[in-house]
C-alpha cells in the first residue's frame, strides 16, 4: 500500500482551512490515506523566524483580500474571524485525544472546528467551543474537556509539533508526500502532479 499523505495544519490558518476542504478527495483519488496532523504554528514560526501574515506590512492586507477571494472562488463558507489569529490549543489537544480512539471521528471533528472558526466566526480558542463541537459529534463533553486539560495531551501536541518541525514543517498547511514537503494550499496542484507521476 502506498505511503500516506501527512497533512499538517493549524486550526487558526485560513490556508489550512481551504486545503482541508480538498485534501481528502485528493488522497482518495490516488488511493492514499491522509493523516491529519494539527500543530502549534506559533512554535513553528519561532523555529523559522516567521510571523503571522496579518502582522506583515502589505502582505497582511493582501492576505485578507486573498482569503475573501478564495472563499468566493471555492464557494465555501468563509468569514474572517473577529479574533484572529488565536491559539487553537483546545481543539488541537482534543483532536489528538480523539485520534487515538477513532481517527475518522477526529478528522470529522477537525472539519467542524475549521468550519466553526472560518465559517461561523466562533472563537475556537475557547475550550467551551471545543466541547460543543465534540458533543455535536456524539463525544462526551465532560470527558473531552477533561482530556484537553491533562498533561498527557498537552505534551502530545507539543511532541507532534516538534516532530513536524524536525521534518521541515514551518507553515500551514504543509503536506508531506513520499518524504517530499509542499507548503501552502496553492501547492495542492503540485501534490496532485507528484501523485500522478510518482515524483520527479
Amino acid at each position: 500500500m502506498a505511503d500516506p499523505i501527512d497533512f499538517y495544519f493549524d486550526f487558526s490558518s485560513p490556508y489550512g482551512y481551504f486545503a482541508s476542504i480538498k485534501i481528502d478527495r485528493l488522497g482518495e483519488r490516488f488511493g492514499r490515506q491522509v493523516n491529519w496532523r494539527p500543530i502549534m504554528i506559533g512554535t513553528a514560526f519561532k523555529a523559522s523566524g516567521n510571523q503571522p501574515l496579518v502582522a506583515q506590512p502589505l502582505k497582511g492586507e493582501y492576505s485578507k483580500h486573498d482569503w475573501d477571494r478564495l472563499g468566493r472562488f471555492m464557494e465555501v463558507p468563509w468569514h474572517f474571524p473577529d479574533r484572529f489569529p488565536v491559539a487553537a490549543l483546545a481543539p488541537s489537544r482534543a483532536f489528538w485525544w480523539l485520534n487515538q480512539r477513532d481517527a475518522e471521528l477526529a478528522r470529522r471533528f477537525a472539519e467542524k472546528v475549521f468550519l466553526a472558526y472560518f465559517g461561523d466566526g466562533r472563537d475556537i480558542s475557547d475550550p467551551a467551543v471545543t466541547g460543543m463541537i465534540g458533543e455535536a459529534l456524539g463525544v462526551d463533553r465532560a470527558a473531552l474537556l477533561e482530556a484537553i486539560s491533562q498533561a498527557e495531551w498537552k505534551q502530545r501536541l507539543k511532541d507532534e509539533t516538534e516532530a513536524a518541525i524536525a521534518r521541515g514543517v514551518f507553515g500551514s498547511p504543509f503536506i508531506m508526500v513520499d518524504g517530499e514537503g509542499f507548503w501552502g494550499a496553492d501547492r495542492l496542484w503540485m501534490v496532485k502532479k507528484w501523485l500522478e507521476r510518482g515524483g520527479w
